[in-house]
């Protein structure tokens, strides 16, 4: 059984992600099998806030060169997070 900890993998703190903050959508990387209902659910057990709506990205990983080799990052899952009306994560 995977826990809140094992579902958010990292808090994405970007450029994208500081804007949007204003308008309550925090931006996560997440496992790539986790669900929109199992992010809800792991946010609001770990940041103690109650989530509107999660939206998710599945990002593909990018074409990488090291000298003459070729390969590529992993792919990864974005989510975007909209919290309810009141609710903020605090940012350090």
């Amino acid at each position: 059984m995977r826990t809140s900890y094992d579902i958010l993998k990292s808090f994405l703190r970007t450029e994208k992600g500081a804007a949007v903050e204003k308008i309550r959508k925090y931006l996560f990387e997440v496992d790539t099998k986790a669900t929109k209902i199992e992010i809800k659910k792991a946010v609001e057990e770990i940041y103690k806030v109650k989530v509107q709506s999660v939206n998710v990205v599945n990002m593909p990983g990018k074409l990488k060169r090291v000298r003459t080799k070729y390969g590529y990052t992993s792919d990864w899952k974005k989510a975007v997070v909209t919290l309810r009306e009141g609710n903020k994560i605090e940012v350090v």
